[in-house]
């Protein structure tokens, strides 16, 4: 990307590799900002591949498939790279086209990509048979060298993740189960959400903290603060007083200071006092 840049005046390559990396900062916290920062740099260098291609990807992280489709063919001519040949059989995908994404993995494309991007392609390509109901067929098109390998590489957790989200999805619970165990041991950066699904399988549900906390209140639980709260409603409002007013008095009383004088007792105080005794 750089070299590319570099084939920009100075003052504008900076302007558009500020916003370029923008782009890559947000396009997975906030999707619709980097995609705003990418209209702006394409506005600025739409000539550059690099340029297109952050442009598609923030469309595609939007779900502007139609968009993110005409950039990553743009940064295709530009570069010759086939590279982006997955991402765009996916948004054919998003644009309800699964038959178009099935044929372009038949595609002389393909043999060329390296081996992450064939296994991405392969991901594409399950996910257009399930779009189509064929859950079988999908399941049989993620059954391959990559996923019977013990080795983990990169794309592994994925690609067992979405082996066992067919066979769940084609009915065969035990198989999906062992995958989804599988994934999550090859899923080192929690890049699935392989441990919940496990969960659900097994029947275990989560319960937050505090409708537990709710609950127990409403079944009775001891609730300190409401007792003290009864306790108070329960006591005669004289004798209160009574007991504050005293508070004040040995709380402020110093028998060295001269000036001290008692405060005068009141003529509740007294009545309070006369019928304890």
């Amino acid at each position: 990307m750089r070299q590319e840049l570099l084939s920009l005046p100075k003052g504008l390559a900076e302007e558009v590799s500020k916003n370029l990396v923008m782009v890559a900062r947000l396009i997975d916290e906030d999707p619709e900002q980097a995609y705003a920062y990418s209209r702006i740099a394409l506005r600025l260098a739409s000539r550059v591949a690099a340029v297109r291609e952050a442009a598609g990807f923030a469309a595609y992280a939007t779900q502007k498939y139609s968009e993110a489709l005409a950039e990553f063919r743009a940064a295709k001519r530009m570069t010759g790279s086939v590279e982006l040949w997955p991402v765009m059989a996916d948004c054919e995908r998003g644009l309800g086209r699964p038959e178009r994404a099935l044929a372009m993995a038949g595609e002389p494309e393909v043999q060329k990509l390296d081996k992450a991007g064939q296994v991405e392609m392969r991901l594409v390509a399950a996910g257009a048979r399930r779009d189509q109901g064929q859950l079988e067929a999908a399941v049989v098109t993620l059954q391959s060298p990559e996923l019977a390998s013990n080795a983990v590489q990169p794309w592994t957790a994925r690609l067992r993740y979405a082996y066992a989200d067919a066979l769940l999805a084609a009915g065969r619970d035990d198989e999906a189960r062992e995958w989804f165990g599988k994934a999550l041991e090859a899923d080192k950066d929690g890049a699935t959400d392989a441990s919940d699904r496990l969960a659900e399988l097994d029947g275990v549900e989560f319960v937050d903290a505090a409708d537990l906390s709710d609950d127990e209140d409403q079944d009775g639980t001891e609730n300190l603060v409401d007792d003290e709260d009864d306790e108070d409603e329960n006591e005669d409002p004289a004798e209160v007083a009574a007991a504050e007013r005293a508070t004040d008095v040995t709380e402020y009383y110093d028998e060295d200071d001269e000036e001290y004088e008692p405060l005068e007792q009141s003529a509740a105080d007294a009545d309070v006092r006369g019928d304890k005794a």
